[in-house]
């Protein structure tokens, strides 16, 4: 994908360009002139153009189990595979309009909801491995995903393989028989590494393993993975889809035909949202396109900002021409997100976490992606357990704080962080 054709990161095949009378069973039209912007698909993919009660909001389905007339019609739903309700485990009317927004922001046949981040990608390995799988990440990644593959996948026999990030020689050794997918995040957390995306798909068909792609700090505005040919696409939509800190979910996104075994395996899991839960995010997702605007924005300005700073020693973005992914990043990504990770000149843990203390705007917490400012440092949120010298081989730092920027007014956050590091 070339930098001209970034702009069509923001739309979807499924809309119409002009106002037309759609089906009832979706506000989306197969006889699209061209695709829809990120924002209108934000607003209306997914959804029914008339809904009961002829409301403009889709209802919250308070229903653990569905009803059939007869016999007959439960022996019509199994054998012609009708698309309706079951059991509130295998999923909810809500659940169902969300996964088909956010199939058509990914550009996905289908999207499998899930009631965590951490729960898509266990849901998505525990299906597609098993007992002398391997699989191989790319190091720098979240660590709780390490944990899981590293720590609890080994328990029934798969081998996880790490190599260092954007390394794709070392990635190509690491693969033999035994291996059924690479991984990787883009950009990565907490360092921002961005991964040539062509040439990690070119390397998973050579050598006859699938691709997973966690895209949760790019979202589906900014990067589309699926477009390069990425099998599965994850995102914790805790984080910029619902936008606002007061929700978790996770979703896969992909293939009908690669999904399917997944959602299966996840009516037998029971890793499923609440209706509640799914009409938030599909609220939060009406206004996904505009808050990332923002976001891209401020992360932008304020990365510019902290690089000049002379108590600041390095800043990670990839917005930035001094990242080592600047030029991946431009020429694949739309925006760069809100996420900022920072290094603060000569200053050991106490004295970094006394600039994170003094910053009045950001609250400090984990996750990112709200409307709300989030800062913290990653030694104590995340790798305080941690011996020196594993977090150095994570490249964690004393010095390092991570910003997770949010929608407030670009110069009020200048000025904020501006006071905390000169205080």
């Amino acid at each position: 994908m070339t930098a001209s054709s970034t702009l069509a990161n923001n739309s979807s095949d499924n809309l119409p360009v002009e106002s037309k009378q759609c089906t009832d069973e979706t506000a989306v039209s197969s006889s699209s002139v061209r695709r829809a912007g990120a924002s209108t698909t934000s607003v209306h993919a997914g959804e029914a153009r008339h809904k009961p009660n002829a409301a403009i909001t889709d209802s919250i389905c308070c229903s653990s189990t569905y009803t059939f007339e007869s016999t007959q019609a439960i022996i019509d739903y199994i054998r012609q595979k009708q698309d309706r309700d079951e059991y509130g485990r295998y999923g909810n009317p809500n659940e169902k309009v969300v996964e088909r927004k956010l199939a058509a922001l990914d550009r996905a046949e289908d999207a499998i909801i899930y009631s965590s981040g951490m729960a898509a990608i266990v849901g998505l390995l525990m299906t597609k491995l098993s007992a002398g799988d391997e699989i191989v990440f790319f190091d720098q990644c979240y660590h709780r995903s390490r944990e899981f593959c590293a720590k609890h996948l080994s328990r029934f026999g798969v081998i996880t393989r790490q190599v260092k990030t954007g390394d794709f020689h070392a990635m190509d050794a690491a693969i033999n028989d035994r291996t059924k997918m690479i991984v990787s995040e883009s950009p990565t957390n907490p360092h921002l590494s961005c991964i040539d995306l062509e040439q990690f798909v070119a390397l998973g068909k050579s050598r006859g393993v699938e691709t997973l792609i966690d895209a949760t700090l790019a979202t589906p505005f900014n990067v589309l993975p699926i477009e390069y040919g990425v099998d599965y696409v994850w995102h914790s939509a805790t984080k910029y889809m619902g936008g606002h800190n007061d929700l978790l979910a996770g979703v896969i996104c992909g293939s009908k035909e690669k999904l399917e075994s997944v959602r299966k395996l996840r009516g037998i899991l029971g890793g499923i949202n609440s209706p509640h839960n799914m009409y938030l995010l599909e609220r939060g997702l009406k206004t996904f396109a505009l808050r990332m605007e923002r976001h891209n924005e401020n992360g932008l300005r304020i990365a510019q900002f902290l690089e000049k700073h002379p108590r600041i020693e390095k800043v990670y973005y990839p917005g930035l021409e001094s990242h080592d992914s600047y030029a991946i990043a431009k020429r694949t990504m739309q925006g760069f997100g809100g996420l900022i990770t920072f290094l603060v000149k000569d200053a050991d843990w106490q004295q970094t976490a006394a600039v994170v203390d003094a910053c009045r705007i950001p609250r400090i917490a984990p996750s990112l992606g709200g409307v709300e400012s989030l800062i913290e440092q990653p030694l104590v949120m995340s790798y305080f357990d941690y011996k020196p010298e594993e977090r150095a081989v994570f490249g964690i730092s004393d010095n390092m704080i991570r910003m997770s920027c949010g929608i407030e007014d670009t110069e009020d956050l200048i000025e904020d962080l501006k006071q905390a590091l000169e205080s």
